[in-house]
């Protein structure tokens, strides 16, 4: 089994993982880590959705959120900004 068959072997695993709450994810997690830190051009042959199990996986071992803020445009008082404001 090459490289790229392992990590996807992995990915899916922890996926399996994720949905059962298997004790053995952070091994994976880390399983995973340290497969793609010694062979980074493997991360860019990883396919959306896998990408995003990881990603899960990481969110729920940390406890973490990632937060997306949605930005406003807001031209209110932008206008009258001037050198002396800076």
């Amino acid at each position: 089994m090459n490289l790229t068959e392992q990590l996807k072997c992995n990915i899916s695993e922890l996926q399996e993982s994720l949905l059962a709450q298997h004790p053995q994810m952070p091994t994976l997690l880390h399983t995973i880590w340290k497969a793609l830190k010694e062979n980074p051009d493997q991360v860019t042959l990883l396919e959306e959705e896998e990408i995003q199990i990881i990603v899960n996986g990481l969110k729920k071992q940390t406890s973490t959120e990632i937060a997306v803020a949605a930005l406003k445009s807001s031209k209110k008082g932008t206008s009258k900004i001037g050198l002396a404001d800076l």
